[in-house]
């Protein structure tokens, strides 16, 4: 069902008041579909949905949602009606929510939980938002080492329930210290007698609180883990974040990627304040037009060359032109690469010489077709040579600041994405203005006598 025909029958659902159509009409899809359709609904309108909704959909609506949605729905409920909400939600879900609500409300909120619960879910909010800890369900399923395989089912059908992932099972020593990891059909497969410690595999896999998202999904995505455990600084199990939670943040560090890299922030969004869009963007465009002016500084020294032999300036923008994709296309191809290992100093050497070798190469072919190409309009030999070396020569640039802008960004832990098409495009544009431009001027006589 497409998303406008979902909206049009919760508004025949609201204005009829039919609950029960209402309720079916969540239970026959999706509900993260629901939640999208609903995002756009007035306030009044969602707040109409959400009470007319059942516990359980409630639930499943607000786990669902996005985080605006979330924080949209939980203000039109009291926190008591909140409580009930939380009571059969994840406690990572919890904290998303809990994490988006102003100081005072929070703090309501929090004091209204059981002490266990409270306990829990402010542990989980001290972690910063993009971290493992952030991430981190605490509802996990461990076994202690010393327990039988029978006494390991009977506790997997006491707290098995209440756990995001159960084909995986974390053991643990009596002072709750990971060990190892337990596959579910290990466990069914063994006899009832034998010990845990017996059966599970020893090698794990995990990570800190304090480590970034990213570098959590690169660990999950390399060894093709369901959940990757999060543990404390003595190795104690504190939660675990799964794969769900591992793919958003990949589909989230995509987009930051590909806004950063034409210097918009990831924060913005289609209905962003005007206000907003202008703080986001404006800086990245001033940086945008001061580069611009250093082009056309550079372009300026050559002003007496180019009125000689006007040609010129239809052609140098041909040049920067390549050169600039070139760039770009170098850029791409080590972003990405960043984004999933780091690089060595002798992997960087043999990829530089990669892209020099990839320069020369491109800017030859494709020197060759504008020289000739220039060639067949000007009638100007000399003209058509001076394309195809500066060609081959801003084809190297692009290569070389292609490859390392990124790096060196990377380098001085900062994100190697944010808007480094702007640098690598100014490089391109400068020195291939000054080569192309350089070389007119030196063969300025040949051209004129042409």
């Amino acid at each position: 069902m497409e998303e406008n025909d979902v909206r049009e029958k919760i508004y025949e659902s609201i204005t009829s008041k039919d609950t029960a159509a209402l309720n079916n009409l969540f239970e026959n899809m999706e509900a993260i579909d629901f939640a999208q359709a609903a995002e756009d609904l007035e306030d009044e309108d969602l707040r109409q949905v959400f009470e007319m909704l059942s516990k359980d959909n409630q639930t499943a609506l607000m786990e669902e949602a996005d985080d605006e949605l979330r924080l949209r729905l939980a203000k039109t409920i009291d926190n008591d009606s909140l409580l009930t909400l939380f009571s059969h939600m994840q406690k990572d879900d919890i904290v998303d929510i809990l994490g988006d609500f102003p100081t005072g409300r929070r703090k309501e909120v929090l004091n209204l939980m059981k002490s266990g619960d409270r306990k829990i879910i402010t542990d989980l909010l001290q972690y910063p938002e993009e971290s493992a800890g952030g991430l981190m369900s605490t509802a996990y399923l461990a076994l202690n080492e010393d327990l039988t395989v029978t006494e390991g089912i009977q506790k997997i059908h006491e707290i098995g329930p209440k756990t995001e992932v159960i084909e995986t099972i974390y053991v643990t020593d009596r002072q709750h210290r990971l060990t190892g990891t337990l596959d579910l059909r290990d466990l069914l497969s063994s006899p009832g007698a034998e010990k845990i410690v017996n059966i599970m595999h020893g090698n794990v896999i995990f990570v800190t609180p304090e480590v970034d998202q990213e570098e959590v999904a690169k660990l999950v995505s390399r060894y093709d883990l369901n959940a990757i455990p999060v543990v404390s600084a003595r190795k104690q199990l504190l939660g675990i974040v799964t794969v769900d939670d591992v793919i958003d943040v990949i589909i989230q560090e995509h987009d930051e990627d590909m806004l950063q890299l034409a210097g918009v922030s990831s924060e913005e969004r289609l209905n962003t304040s005007l206000g907003q869009s202008v703080r986001f963007r404006l800086p990245w465009l001033l940086v945008n037009l001061a580069t611009a002016f250093l082009a056309s500084f550079t372009v300026k020294l050559f002003e007496s060359t180019i009125n000689q032999v006007v040609a010129l300036s239809a052609i140098m923008t041909i040049v920067s032109g390549m050169g600039g994709n070139a760039g770009t296309q170098t850029m791409s191809v080590l972003v990405r690469e960043l984004s999933k290992n780091k690089i060595t100093g002798a992997e960087a050497a043999k990829g530089l010489f990669k892209e020099l070798l990839l320069g020369l190469i491109d800017g030859a072919v494709n020197g060759v077709v504008t020289g000739i190409i220039v060639y067949w309009v000007y009638g100007n030999l000399y003209l058509g040579v001076i394309v195809f070396i500066a060609m081959i020569g801003n084809m190297l640039v692009a290569g070389i600041f292609g490859f390392l802008v990124p790096l060196m960004l990377d380098k001085i832990h900062a994100d190697p994405a944010v808007a480094s098409s702007i640098f690598v495009t100014t490089a391109t544009d400068v020195l291939g203005f000054f080569i192309f431009l350089g070389l007119a001027n030196i063969f300025l006589p040949l051209l004129l006598g042409a």
